[in-house]
């Protein structure tokens, strides 16, 4: 379904019903993405599935100001007041994983419960922060500048989605013309407007959470399990679930395990 809210139109899609679970993709992503877990566990919950601002069928201005992590925020709490939810559980993926962790710390009183699946609290120093929104800027001006076909042949080799090769090539073929099906405008001025380089550090944040937090890795994510790690250092409230022999992205390379421990996670929620 399309949702107007603060003069953006979103796409959201709404599988079953119950107890609301809320889910963000990550960069290129959109709702497709979550698919395979969210036929899973529409059995039992109500899936609402956003496309976020300039993926998949949600609109791509050309304003980075649009873009930011708290205008986004806004949207997501006028899209959850649209649907009359008046609390959810989160579960963010990487970029989402971030913006559900910055939603979590802007409107506590709308979540229940935070899953995040490789996601960080950002950058800790201003210096990383400088040098990450150079690249992020670089990237995004290659997208623009290249095109889509361009920067997805690039992202699929980033050593980020190495684990993904090991997929069908089915599977791979369905994830490259997702993110080919991307807004060179949308995917550009995310990383221009919310990406890690924009986006403020929250690792000082981390103390404020109340809700129960969940940290989802694959253990051959080394840099997202050591940041888990140090989340949990900071609040140790925070529940660890690593994913063996997975990578980044835990639900597109073990959806049916991943669904089953989310389904696991929230019966004790």
């Amino acid at each position: 379904m399309i949702l107007q809210v603060n003069d953006i139109r979103y796409f959201v899609e709404v599988k079953g019903e119950g107890d609301p679970l809320v889910f963000l993709h990550g960069f290129t992503g959109d709702t497709t993405t979550w698919s395979g877990v969210t036929d899973q566990l529409s059995a039992t919950y109500r899936c609402v599935s956003i496309d976020l601002i300039g993926h998949g069928r949600t609109e791509s201005p050309k304003e980075v100001t649009r873009y930011t992590m708290d205008r986004v925020a806004a949207d997501i709490s006028s899209l959850l007041d649209e649907l009359d939810i008046d609390k959810a559980v989160l579960l963010g993926y990487s970029m989402g994983g971030r913006m559900a962790l910055y939603f979590s710390l802007t409107y506590p009183e709308k979540v229940k419960a935070l899953i995040l699946e490789s996601a960080s609290p950002g950058l800790k120093t201003s210096e990383e922060r400088n040098e990450r929104r150079n690249k992020d800027h670089a990237l995004a001006d290659r997208i623009e500048r290249e095109g889509i076909e361009d920067f997805v042949d690039f992202w699929q080799e980033i050593p980020l989605f190495a684990s993904q090769k090991r997929l069908p090539d089915k599977e791979r073929s369905e994830i490259r013309q997702q993110r080919l099906s991307q807004s060179e405008t949308g995917l550009s001025n995310s990383l221009k407007g919310m990406g890690t380089g924009a986006q403020a550090s929250l690792w000082d944040r981390l103390d404020e959470l109340t809700c129960p937090v969940r940290l989802l890795v694959g253990e051959l994510d080394h840099k997202f399990v050591h940041i888990a790690e140090e989340m949990k250092k900071l609040n140790p409230d925070f529940q660890i679930l690593t994913f063996s022999n997975t990578g980044h992205a835990i639900h597109v390379e073990e959806s049916r395990k991943f669904g089953t421990i989310i389904e696991e996670l929230l019966l004790t929620t």
